[in-house]
This record gives C-alpha cells, sequence and structure tokens, in this order.
C-alpha cells in the first residue's frame, strides 16, 4: 500500500515525520540500517551497515548506478593501457569536498598511503595490494599502476578504502551527501551536499538512516510509515508479508554466503574430526525453510552461484541419515561420547535471524550427537572486535557479501595474511592456491579457485549454512530502486513520487 494510503491509520508521530520529509529542498528518505556500524572511518569500516552509509557520504573514482553497475563517479574518464596493468583517470572538475573546496588527484593519493599505513589497521587493506604505484600528475591526473591486471578492478575503485581522504582536521565528505547529526544507536541524519559535483541530479533533500537490530521492530516502522525501506525482512514470515504487502516486499537473489567459523587456535577443534562432524550434523534445508523462510539456498560450499564459469553447489540427493552417521562416527573417534560430551560455544551478533538459526544449530547438535553449546550473543562492534582478536572465540557467525563479483573475494579472506581469516587459518597449499590464480586469467583461474574452495572446505575450518537472497521492504512511492545482484541502492539515486 503507498505510504499516502497508509498516513491515516498511523500515529501523530508519523504524520510528523511525512511532513518533514516534504521540505521544499527534497523529500527526506527514511532508511532501515541494520546494527549500528563499526566505524565511519573509510578506511576502518568493514561491515554491511557502515559500506551503505559511506557510500551516501562519500564517492571514489567510479560510483554505482541504480543497477548496481560500476560507473563514472570522481573520476570521468579513464584510460586502460599495458596489458590492464596501467590506469590513467581524468578527474572530474566540479568534484568538490562538502566545504567547497577541489578534490584532487593528491587526495585519493593520500587516501590510498593512508589505508597501507600499518598504523590505520585497517581490515580491507589487503584489497590494495595488487598496487604497485600510485601518482598524481597535476590537480585533474591520477595514474595508477598495478601489479597484475584485475578482472573486477573497476569494482574495487568503488569501494570505501579506495575514497579520497583529506587533508587533516577537515571532516568534510566527497559524496551525494553529508552527515549533519549522529544519534549513537539510533539514526543517522544525512542531508544533500550542495556542493557535490552532481547535486542538481539527486532527488532527496536528505536521507535518515535508522538502526534497527530487530526486523520485527523495522517491520513495524514501515508498516506506521516510518520508514520508506527496510534493511531486511523478520525470518520465516514471507508468505505472510507478501500476502499483506504485496509488491513491498522485494525478494532478489543475492551474492552473499553465511557459515560459521571455527576458531582454529582452540585446542578443542584441532582434530578436523570434531569440525567434520559438527557440520554434517546440520540439516542445512531445514534451516533455510523452515527456521529463515525467507528464498535461501542451502549451501555446501563458499563461493555463492551466479558466478560466470562457477559451478554450482547442490544438495539434491544427499542422504541427511548417512551424514549423521558419519558424523556420530567421526565424533566417537575424536573421544567424545557420553562419557565425554563436547562443549562448544556459538557467538553471533545481535539480531533476529541469528537468534534463531544459533538456537537451531545447537539444537541439532544437541539432538544429533549430544553436544552441549552455549550461545553467546553480542552488540555488533563488541563481537567484531572479538572474532577479529580471537582471543576468546569458538565458533562465530560468519558471511560474506561480495564486493565485487569475483569468487576470490570471497576466498582470499582464508589466506594465511588476511585480516579477515577469522578462522586462523594457515595452510600452505591453500595460500599456494590463491596467490596462483592471482596471475592467471579467464578459465583457467577459475579452475584454480575451484581448487582453492574445494581446498578450504577439505580443512573444515567453516560450515557453510546457506547463500543469501536480499529482502526488503520497499514503499511503492520510492522510485528508484532496482533490485541487483550487488544489493546496493545509493540514496542518489532515491525518489519519492507523493
Amino acid at each position: 500500500m503507498p505510504l499516502a494510503r497508509r498516513l491515516s491509520a498511523v500515529c501523530c508521530a508519523a504524520l510528523l515525520l511525512v511532513s518533514a520529509a516534504l521540505r521544499a529542498d527534497g523529500p527526506v528518505i527514511h532508511r532501515g540500517l541494520g546494527p549500528s556500524p563499526d566505524t565511519l572511518d573509510i578506511h576502518r569500516a568493514q561491515g554491511l551497515s557502515a559500506f551503505n552509509l559511506l557510500r551516501d557520504l562519500h564517492e571514489g573514482l567510479l560510483t554505482r548506478d541504480a543497477a548496481g553497475r560500476p560507473v563514472p563517479g570522481i573520476a570521468r574518464a579513464w584510460t586502460v593501457e599495458d596489458d590492464g596493468r596501467r590506469w590513467r583517470f581524468e578527474l572530474d572538475p566540479d568534484a568538490r569536498w562538502s566545504d567547497g573546496e577541489p578534490i584532487v588527484a593528491a587526495d585519493f593519493v593520500r587516501g590510498f598511503e593512508r589505508a597501507r599505513d600499518p598504523a590505520t589497521a585497517s581490515p580491507t587493506a589487503d584489497w590494495l595490494a595488487p598496487i604497485a604505484a600510485i601518482r598524481a600528475h597535476g590537480e585533474r591526473d591520477l595514474e595508477i599502476r598495478l601489479q597484475r591486471p584485475l578482472p573486477w578492478f573497476e569494482e574495487l575503485l568503488t569501494l570505501p578504502v579506495t575514497f579520497p581522504w583529506p587533508d587533516e582536521g577537515r571532516d568534510v565528505f566527497s559524496g551525494p551527501f553529508r552527515l549533519v547529526e549522529r544519534v549513537p544507536g539510533s539514526v543517522f541524519r544525512l542531508a544533500r551536499n550542495g556542493h557535490y559535483r552532481e547535486a542538481d541530479r539527486v532527488e532527496a533533500g536528505g536521507v535518515t538512516w535508522h538502526v534497527t537490530e530487530d526486523p520485527s521492530a523495522e517491520l513495524a516502522r514501515f508498516r506506521a510509515g516510518e520508514l520508506h525501506a527496510t534493511e531486511t525482512v523478520p525470518p520465516g514470515r514471507i508468505d505472510w508479508l507478501r500476502e499483506q504487502l504485496g509488491d513491498a516486499l522485494r525478494v532478489s537473489p543475492y551474492l552473499g554466503s553465511f557459515y560459521l567459523v571455527y576458531n582454529l587456535r582452540q585446542a578443542k577443534f584441532a582434530d578436523p574430526r570434531v569440525r567434520e562432524a559438527l557440520s554434517l550434523a546440520i540439516d542445512r534445508r531445514l534451516l533455510t525453510e523452515r527456521v529463515l523462510g525467507a528464498g535461501e539456498v542451502p549451501a555446501e560450499g563458499l563461493v555463492p552461484p551466479g558466478l560466470p564459469g562457477w559451478p554450482d553447489a547442490a544438495l539434491d540427493g544427499i542422504d541427511f541419515d548417512a551424514r549423521l552417521a558419519r558424523a556420530r562416527t567421526l565424533l566417537r573417534e575424536a573421544g567424545h561420547g557420553r562419557g565425554n560430551p563436547l562443549e562448544v560455544e556459538l557467538r553471533f551478533n545481535s539480531s533476529l535471524a541469528h537468534r534463531r538459526l544459533a538456537v537451531a544449530v545447537a539444537a541439532m547438535w544437541k539432538q544429533h550427537l549430544g553436544v552441549r553449546t552455549r550461545l553467546t550473543n553480542e552488540e555488533w562492534k563488541v563481537f567484531v572486535t572479538n572474532r577479529r582478536h580471537g582471543r576468546i572465540t569458538e565458533i562465530v557467525r560468519g558471511g560474506w557479501i561480495a564486493d565485487w563479483a569475483d569468487p576470490a573475494n570471497f576466498l582470499d579472506n582464508f589466506h594465511s595474511d588476511s585480516p579477515l581469516n577469522y578462522a586462523f587459518l594457515s595452510d600452505p597449499d591453500l595460500d599456494r592456491l590463491l596467490e596462483s590464480a592471482r596471475g592467471q586469467r579467464g578459465p583457467s583461474r577459475t579452475a584454480t579457485l575451484v581448487d582453492a574452495e574445494q581446498r578450504l572446505l577439505d580443512r573444515h575450518a567453516i560450515i557453510p549454512l546457506y547463500y543469501y537472497v536480499s529482502r526488503h521492504l520497499v514503499d511503492p512511492d520510492l522510485r528508484g530502486w532496482q533490485d541487483n545482484v550487488m544489493d546496493i541502492h545509493l540514496s542518489r539515486w532515491l525518489d519519492l513520487e507523493n
């Protein structure tokens, strides 16, 4: 039902919100954010909520269009030479920081240097490792030399870690919006950046991002007319939502995987038989169909389907009873039985969907293997910190949304040197395959990465559970929203019809 029709049924607060949304300088769009972002530092951010905010506040050499495809950003044109190793960018002369100062090539050089400075402790700095050099040739000419061709380099340049960085002491923004207010744990209010290079093409006067830990509360706010788009929907309610809200429900394929990660520093997981047994005892079809119920696809691998040349990992024909028999045998051989039951901790960040899944997994482990599971729930920032340091974690909720459409974006996280290797896996064979793929192209590269995924799965460092779909409620009056496999929806492309 359109927002305007729902207004008669909502409270006075919602009416005031809509009135504020119809300001003379354009509508204010209200969006669900998910958990509080870990940081708004472009070089230190790693969570999806932080990335969504940063894409509104900042812009790189390239950006994304409404369909999620890379398009010119601050770079209005570029050339590629030396078999893909030399890129030269011409910056848009209209590009300005939010204080009106020009954005110049030196700002990108400064950003790359800060990202790669160990003192910055950037968790995504490894993405810049293929860059051999970056140089400014005047204010509008930027050259980047790569150590090797990167099939996804254009997509990489849309990510926060590659954005320009201003001189020290300047709190400014390079994107279509600027941050005007933040209420911790509640909202981030953005206003249109009048100095943005294409400010005249941005319809929204502002965006208010609402922190939403609970999908049910987010649903209630959407139905009350307080949100124009949600970050997600409550698990297990897709049929009801489709019946009640019709076309407002948007479910679409999405390049993302959800899995659990073992902390291999923990002695109790040193035996691979323990790790394999826990994985085998999880009924992924039951999880996706009855616990989650939003179209998720059961997973046996890390890399999601849909990438060119990548084989689909189907679960057809799997005998779950045979898997359980093997799981019990493995756990018994590893020394765990009635007299010595395995006890584990499963740690996850606050989310109704994550809690439902964790409870279901713990119940399967208890029922099928007699494993005792302690569930630990943490606020996102605390969870991210503990997962990264690995001092107290045992099994943690993991997951990866593609930053660029390439299988290496998933697999490189498990290289021994990756700061995102929360399993603390050190496998020379896996490292060798990943490094070999970096020098390959075409089908041979894909084949090497397929072998790398199999090596990771053979080590049982993770428990793949399902592949994502994107799930949003989008008000029919919100124009410009296009479903896409990257699930990227920049606010600059959005507008309200009424």
